[in-house]
């Protein structure tokens, strides 16, 4: 048998399969780009219609990609929170630096995405929603527990103290109070520097107590 025919009978690589995962990489990031559009622009006016309209989609592909308005908007969060842990994740810093370098890459992803992210708050506690494994707090733990960490070692905080650490981090670096202290013209860095201190200051508070 001949190269020739050798070639002739094998089978062309089936890329049907990749092709269609990219295009639903791209339907899903289209999506998740119109939300962030919508909630910073028309918050009140979110639904999945709406949303899909803006990204050049049916209806009917957005439900198949996300079945509610609570998922999309879940998911959505999610994402931004997940930029923060990948790039946690891969920081090459320790100690205070480390948090610090993180809390800059957190002030980065703000300027970008905060004004959609606070019309995404939710009506549970934080730790509530820690306790019950709620999937955007579980991604926050996961970003910022090597930073928090790092930290409690340096201040000499026991590590049985976490849980309220990270607590304390969600209370002073809410998107909505960084954005409102930017807002009462505070440039970003003074703020987060000083929120940082803020933050270093009640951890050694709340653990003395």
């Amino acid at each position: 048998m001949g190269s020739e025919e050798l070639s002739s009978n094998r089978q062309a690589p089936d890329t049907t399969g990749s092709r269609r995962r990219s295009d639903a990489q791209r339907n899903r990031k289209r999506l998740l780009d119109a939300t962030g559009e919508m909630l910073r622009s028309q918050p009140g006016n979110v639904s999945v219609p709406v949303v899909a309209k803006l990204a050049g989609l049916s209806s009917a592909t957005a439900y198949r990609y996300f079945p509610s308005l609570d998922e999309l908007l879940t998911a959505y969060l999610h994402e931004v929170i997940v930029a923060l842990r990948d790039y946690s994740h891969d920081c090459p810093k320790t100690g205070t630096a480390l948090f610090e370098d993180v809390v800059r890459e957190w002030g980065r992803l703000l300027t970008v995405y905060g004004t959609a992210m606070i019309q995404l708050r939710s009506r549970e506690g934080f730790l509530q929603r820690l306790r019950s494994n709620d999937a955007v707090i579980g991604a926050v733990r996961d970003a910022w527990e090597r930073p928090v960490r790092s930290v409690m070692r340096k201040l000499g905080i026991p590590d049985e103290q976490f849980d309220h650490a990270l607590f304390l981090y969600n209370i002073l670096f809410d998107p909505r109070e960084v954005l409102d202290l930017v807002a009462e013209g505070l440039p970003l860095d003074e703020a987060l520097d000083r929120l940082v201190g803020a933050y270093y200051g009640a951890l050694r508070g709340w653990s003395s107590n």
